[in-house]
């Protein structure tokens, strides 16, 4: 149902559409070109950040076609969403987190990686194979991403393939854009968690490969082997055989801590470096996307592996920092051209929201900057932006920007009631709304030109 939304302290929200639907006026029927209107923010490359005030953004068939500070008379009889002075940005994206410990977030915050895995994690994610908790836990988990400032996520599940499919289908209802993935592990982990053998792991697989590539509208199965140490040699090779059947991106965990490295140096002794041990098995990227989380230690030999395939690095600055497992130098990745997005990785990190996770990036870099590689520069809020939004977006595709030609996936968030004192620019506003805004201040949100929320 559309309905007039009347005047509110923002000006006129002149169309509402339902959610994810396109929106529908009686003057125009579905409405598949539209403006909308505020206070614009996005990235135009990872140094820049274009800011307008009252601004408009040319929306035609989910792609943006223009953004105006005056807006052109061509387009003067096109249905507007006036959202006034609120934020306009583009939708984030989280390149690394695990729906099944949502549960537990804020719990073993002071263990290590591998201690708080077998503590917490394994024992949590056991309860998957119940469905009736699965339905309770993910739908917790999807109703809070539905009112954050992520419109696309790359997730882990579980190794359980009904509860994977029902986070498959929450999401998907949501309108939410995301790659979820079936977690294979078959070793070195609980006998309560461990798939029975690898045939049987393939196969399990497999048939959810099939039943889950082309049912959902927005949601996309994608490979997911826990790190190496819980695969065996013949569960990765299997892997590849079906990432390649089915061209399937893939998404594992790399060099997030010393202790890992050091095991990934006794399970495979032929290796050069942890990246290519994924790379000898088939599942490093070259030719198909791929997502590795953490990259805290990554070496020289690494980084180069990683920046040859296209390998995306979520750099998840919470997570590292709430098991000691580090700071990733995320500057010297961006200068030397490797393709980096943002990650809560939940529940190594405690909060789902992105715009912690942009401000935890720019704290942890100082720590390290000042404490460890004075050649590393802190990362400026310019770049904690792009990692946000352009930069992991781009994974997704021509995402995470208001430039002409991407989809538009955008948040509106209305900043009026973190009040001040003195004037702002709309820069100023952005920057304090990384800082002090939660879902709370969430007015809108669009994915793919759709309104989702709001």
């Amino acid at each position: 149902m559309i309905f007039w939304n009347g005047q509110t302290p923002y000006g006129r929200l002149r169309l509402r559409g339902t959610r994810g639907k396109a929106l529908r006026t009686k003057e125009h029927g579905t409405v598949n070109t539209y403006i909308v209107k505020g206070d614009i923010c996005f990235s135009r490359s990872m140094d820049e950040i274009v800011c307008l005030e009252q601004g408009s953004i040319v929306v035609e068939n989910a792609r943006v076609t223009g953004v105006f500070q005056t807006l052109p008379a061509r387009y003067a009889a096109l249905p507007v969403l006036d959202y006034g002075h609120r934020l306009i940005l583009p939708g984030m994206s989280d390149l690394h987190v695990h729906a099944p410990q949502f549960a537990f977030r804020g719990l073993g915050m002071d263990m290590e990686l591998l201690e708080w895995l077998n503590t917490y994690t394994f024992p949590e994610e056991s309860k998957y194979k119940d469905l009736d908790y699965a339905e309770r836990a993910y739908g917790s988990f999807a109703s809070h991403l539905l009112r954050s400032t992520t419109t696309r996520a790359a997730i882990f599940a579980t190794i359980h393939v009904p509860a994977t499919e029902l986070l498959m289908q929450k999401l998907d209802a949501m309108g939410l854009e995301c790659f979820v993935g079936k977690v294979n592990m078959n070793r070195n982990s609980p006998v309560y968690l461990r798939e029975i053998s690898t045939n049987q792991a393939l196969r399990d697989t497999e048939r959810w490969i099939c039943e889950t590539k082309a049912r959902y509208a927005h949601v996309r199965p994608i490979l997911t082997p826990r790190f190496i140490p819980s695969c065996t040699d013949d569960l990765m090779f299997g892997l590849a055989r079906l990432r390649a059947k089915y061209d399937l991106p893939v998404q594992s965990h790399l060099s997030e801590n010393y202790s890992e490295i050091a095991w990934i140096r006794e399970l495979c002794p032929r290796s050069k470096n942890y990246g290519d041990a994924y790379e000898q098995f088939g599942m490093f990227g070259g030719g198909y996307p791929c997502i590795m989380a953490h990259c805290v230690h990554s070496n020289e030999d690494e980084q180069a592996l990683m920046q040859k395939n296209g390998v995306f690095i979520a750099h998840s600055p919470e997570s590292n920092m709430n098991l000691a497992s580090g700071v990733a130098p995320i500057n010297k990745f961006l200068d030397n051209g490797l393709q980096v997005g943002l990650a809560t990785d939940v529940a190594g990190g405690s909060h789902e929201s992105m715009l912690r996770a942009m401000t935890h990036a720019i704290q942890a870099s100082k720590l390290r900057w000042r404490l460890y590689d004075q050649d590393v520069k802190p990362l400026s809020f310019d770049r904690a932006f792009y990692l946000a939004t352009m930069g992991g977006g781009a994974f997704f595709g021509k995402v995470g920007s208001f430039l002409d030609g991407y989809e538009f996936d955008a948040v509106v968030l209305d900043d009026a009631a973190l009040d001040h004192p003195q004037e702002l620019s709309v820069r100023a506003r952005l920057e304090r709304a990384a800082y002090l805004a939660d879902d709370r201040n969430l007015t809108a949100k669009f994915v793919a030109g759709q309104k989702i929320f709001g």
